[in-house]
């Protein structure tokens, strides 16, 4: 007689089913849900007949009923559901095998509250897609934490109540206004104050002195840094209105001097006044997060944040990296062991550090405990092995991992820093006179023992910073040698507006101020770019008129919703959903309808008044943009 499979396992995606399928065996049927089977209603035609007619209907959330929310299981779904439900016939028992964070956990509600199962239902977790933490998954299943679903559902709900109640003001008074999401809205408001800065921005022009010197070793290059011990302004020392703003006495050089030094430069022979090195060491940093994950690869592989994530989905599917959406810079001590173990194989054991490293969070509103993101496994396989069954970007973006991971596990660098300062007095320089002492500066930078960088260094999105990281030798020089000038340049630099944020750095700020979550990061980058928000300049991200008419709009009439800090408290206040320290429908509640003890005019009125109470827009004002 044919045995039948005794328990049904549901995963979210076809890979993922396939890879698992074949380590469980033959006891097991592993079908994939394909994401979420139900949601809130995402048209007029998904609403329900039988609530059609009530006035909430539209957002599929009752607020006149304890926020109970109208799910529907959407028309491509229903084929998933109804193979799901005849596999859920041949078994014993039901294993909801989801990701392990918010929103796999409320899927496996949805797939629970859906399938209505009359089997044993139990919770099955994994960060990794290997044979030993699939049969650790099988052996310590756990329960539906109902916490993480409901907070979950606070954020849907919070993105559907803000979206379906603001969005129609903002097609009252903005034209060809699409949508104001939570997230995406403080998205293009930072957006749009970079620009501001920049369109107030004034230049101011300075100038510096470079000197080529001949050494017996060679060449190397000095500034001038002082001229009759006065410091030479650089950009520090100007504001963002081009004024001179500093805290100590600074000589603008102008470009007439600048030249005339240059030229009476050229052929002199300052002499050696100082000479010093400081040792210092150089941290590797912590394995990545998904946060970090994006920035890297935009920065290093040039990679957009929703490329980035497809290539770390399919190796996580595909069983060559951890789960790729967390917070979390943790390495388990299997995974800690398996680094220090090829970092000692391929750099030798003076390249691993003496303890293992552990890191801890230090980004605002950190989620559930999970593992950083590390090749999978309790041994890594190696680039090599990568390199053999691996391609394009899955290939370009494990090499990233596998290196930072290992990196993490290694010594410190060493590094020295050298400063020579040269002094010598000129004549006929303009503007000067006579005896002016000048006072040159050489610096450069040695690499005494390479620790983790042998295997890896962070990028930069700084030109400058990734010069100065980089190893810069000085000739050997002792105080009072006389080295020549061979020649010197006077150059002339303006000061620069702020950068436009690109998609890294605009997710390395949301994340800095608490704002957003792994998961959302990637998506909030692609519609506001698909919206209309922003276009893209290389990879600095330029906001549009829309974008500033619509930041107008939500800075005069719906301030709350596009500030930091009340953002970042809807963050924190959905983690103590998720901890069980607060519950849903009273903070649903006082968003929506208000709270007449809270602080602040938002909170007072609610989310409803502030929407639905008659509005007089300025549309001249949310529509026009001051060039500065």
């Amino acid at each position: 007689m044919v045995s039948v499979a005794r328990v049904l396992v549901i995963v979210e995606s076809v890979a993922k089913a396939t890879r698992i399928q074949g380590m469980l065996g033959p006891d097991f049927i592993v079908k994939p849900s394909v994401g979420h089977v139900r949601d809130l209603p995402q048209s007029a035609a998904e609403i329900p007949p039988s609530v059609k007619s009530e006035r909430w209907a539209r957002l599929g959330i009752n607020v006149d009923d304890h926020f109970k929310p109208v799910y529907v299981v959407s028309s491509d779904r229903k084929k998933v559901v109804a193979e799901l439900r005849d596999a859920l016939k041949q078994v014993d028992e039901l294993y909801l095998a989801t990701d392990e964070d918010r929103e796999g956990e409320a899927i496996a509600w949805h797939l629970q509250e859906v399938l209505n199962p009359k089997v044993p239902v139990k919770r099955m977790v994994f960060h990794e897609i290997t044979p030993a933490a699939i049969e650790r998954a099988v052996a310590e299943t756990r329960d539906l934490d109902l916490r993480l679903v409901d907070a979950q559902e606070g954020r849907r709900f919070l993105d559907r109540l803000v979206g379906y109640e603001v969005s129609p003001v903002l097609w009252r008074a903005v034209d060809k206004a699409r949508s104001a999401g939570r997230v995406q809205s403080v998205a293009i408001r930072l957006v749009c104050e970079r620009e501001r800065e920049r369109m107030a921005f004034r230049s101011a022009s300075w100038f510096d002195v470079t000197a080529t010197l001949r050494a017996s070793e060679g060449t190397f290059e000095a500034t001038v840094e002082s001229l009759n011990s006065v410091a030479l302004a650089t950009s520090k020392h100007f504001n963002s209105v081009g004024q001179l703003e500093s805290k100590t006495v600074v000589d603008v050089v102008s470009e007439a001097s600048a030249t005339s030094l240059s030229e009476r430069l050229t052929g002199a022979t300052p002499r050696v006044s100082a000479v010093s090195s400081t040792a210092r060491t150089q941290r590797p940093q912590p394995p990545f997060m998904t946060s970090s994950l994006q920035i890297e690869a935009s920065r290093k592989l040039r990679f957009d944040p929703e490329r980035t994530m497809r290539a770390a989905q399919r190796l996580y599917e595909q069983g060559w990296i951890t789960y790729m959406r967390t917070d979390s810079t943790t390495l388990s001590s299997e995974a800690i062991d398996a680094a220090r173990s090829q970092a000692a194989s391929m750099f030798g054991d003076d390249y691993v550090a003496d303890a293992p490293r552990r890191y801890d969070r230090k980004v605002k509103n950190a989620q559930e405990a999970h593992e950083a993101i590390r090749p999978a496994g309790e041994s890594f396989r190696t680039l090599d092995e990568a390199s053999s069954a691996l391609a394009g970007d899955e290939l370009a973006v494990y090499d990233l991992i596998w290196k930072r991971t290992i990196a993490s596990q290694m010594v410190d660098a060493r590094l020295t820093q050298d400063r020579v300062t040269l002094t010598t007095t000129l004549e006929g320089v303009e503007g000067y006179g006579g005896g002016l002492e000048v006072v040159l500066v050489a610096t450069g930078m040695r690499i005494e023992f390479a620790g983790f960088r042998r295997a890896y260094v962070e990028g930069t999105d700084d030109p400058e910073a990734e010069l100065a990281d980089q190893e810069r030798l000085l000739p050997t020089l002792r105080e009072r040698d006389e080295v020549p000038v061979e020649r010197a340049e006077a150059k002339g630099h303006d000061t620069q507006p702020p950068d436009r944020y690109s998609e890294a750095t605009l997710i390395k700020k949301l994340e800095d101020l608490g704002i957003g979550r792994p998961s959302t990061y990637a998506s909030v980058m692609k519609t506001i770019d698909r919206r209309g928000y922003v276009w893209k300049k290389g990879k600095s991200l330029v906001p549009t008129f829309r974008a500033f008419a619509v930041v107008n709009l939500l800075e005069t009439h719906f301030a709350d919703l596009v500030d930091y800090r009340f953002t970042a408290e809807m963050e924190d206040q959905l983690d103590e959903i998720a901890q069980g320290r607060q519950d849903l429908e009273p903070w649903l509640h006082r968003f929506y309808f208000g709270d007449p003890e809270a602080d602040g005019d938002f909170a007072k009125v609610g989310l409803h008044r502030a929407t639905h109470e008659q509005i007089e827009f300025d549309f001249a004002a949310i529509n026009s943009l001051a060039l500065g």
